[in-house]
């Protein structure tokens, strides 16, 4: 089946698959998020919808692209290609931003109602696209390259220390990025075990980090940004990740947890939720720090859990399983 991604008007470069997710040092955006969709049946990330060909597309909703993505499903559409949409930017906050527009709304409204269909990567947006008038609102997990040997990051257990904080962004407040690595801290001193957060925001974050990083020698701070390969390879020197993320998303965090074969611990995101739901936040914090204590003291645990965890993954967030999934979609479409 042909299948394209499109996010009319955006900054990513078009890029095929057609070789399959590729190497992770080899050039071009990883083959996770929305560009996964396309990854995982051999298609193309594309920025143009006239590029696509026959089959089937997802075009990409932004703030900014509205009226455009307007236009773009009537031409599809005209030459025979079953279209699929769905907002690029699924967090609770950034919905809220896309749609709090009464002019938005209404071309929101307008796309969800021309649509084939609408495919959400998260469960919080069903019913809101079902209010917009969707024809069909389709569900489906953004899948990750777990089957593919190059992408398998996994470090032994005896090479692993400590804590990784997978969230930034102190000023998005569903990330609770703060609290995330202020409560990492405390395990970190309670335990004697390494911390290692991510700065990328510059001077701004750097300076708080480090009055949060006051008194504890095993708390590194990692200047970012980083190449994702150069990312997945420092996440899986330790036992677990770690975050408080209540912003509904599809999942990146615990998505690259698995790719290290690791726990996530603490998140609400659809892959979290998915692949551990037994850390996926919802309970009262400290809970949370509790089953993070038992991963970083008892290998027995930590084994069990990355099983666990392994096994659910391979059942809906291989490519293999959500390629599947996405061609009976597609086929089924009127």
């Amino acid at each position: 089946m042909r299948f394209a991604v499109v996010n009319p008007g955006g900054r990513d470069r078009s890029q095929s698959f057609a070789a399959g997710p590729g190497k992770p040092c080899g050039g071009g955006h990883a083959p996770v998020n929305f560009h996964a969709y396309a990854a995982c049946l051999g298609g193309s990330f594309l920025r143009d919808e006239r590029e696509v060909e026959e089959g089937a597309a997802l075009l990409l909703l932004r703030k900014r692209n509205l009226r455009q993505v307007l236009v773009s499903i009537e031409r599809l559409r005209r030459r025979g290609v079953k279209v699929l949409v769905s907002c690029k930017e699924t967090g609770s906050h950034q919905v809220a931003e896309l749609l709090g527009d009464v002019t938005r709304w209404e071309l929101f409204c307008e796309i969800c109602r021309a649509a084939d269909a609408v495919l959400t990567p998260v469960s919080a947006l069903e019913t809101l696209y079902k209010a917009a008038g969707a024809k069909r609102v389709e569900r489906v997990p953004t899948p990750y390259p777990l089957e593919f040997p190059d992408w398998n990051f996994g470090a032994p257990l005896g090479k692993r220390r400590g804590v990784f904080v997978g969230t930034r962004e102190f000023g998005v407040p569903t990330r609770n990025h703060l609290a995330a690595v202020a409560m990492a801290d405390t395990l970190s001193r309670e335990l004697s075990c390494p911390l290692t957060v991510v700065n990328s925001e510059g001077r701004r974050g750097r300076m708080l980090l480090k009055a949060l990083q006051r008194g504890n020698p095993l708390f590194s701070i990692l200047e970012g940004p980083l190449a994702y390969a150069d990312y997945l390879e420092a996440m899986a020197q330790h036992r677990i990740v770690w975050q408080l993320d209540a912003s509904s998303v599809p999942g990146q965090v615990a998505g690259d947890a698995l790719l290290c074969r690791m726990p996530c611990v603490g998140g609400n995101s659809e892959i979290e939720r998915i692949a551990f739901p037994e850390f996926a936040c919802g309970g009262p914090r400290e809970a949370l720090a509790e089953q993070a204590r038992g991963l970083l003291s008892s290998d027995d645990r930590w084994a069990a859990s990355v099983e666990d965890s392994s096994r659910r993954a391979e059942e809906c967030l291989t490519f293999h399983a959500v390629a599947g999934r996405l061609q009976e979609i597609v086929a089924s479409l009127d």
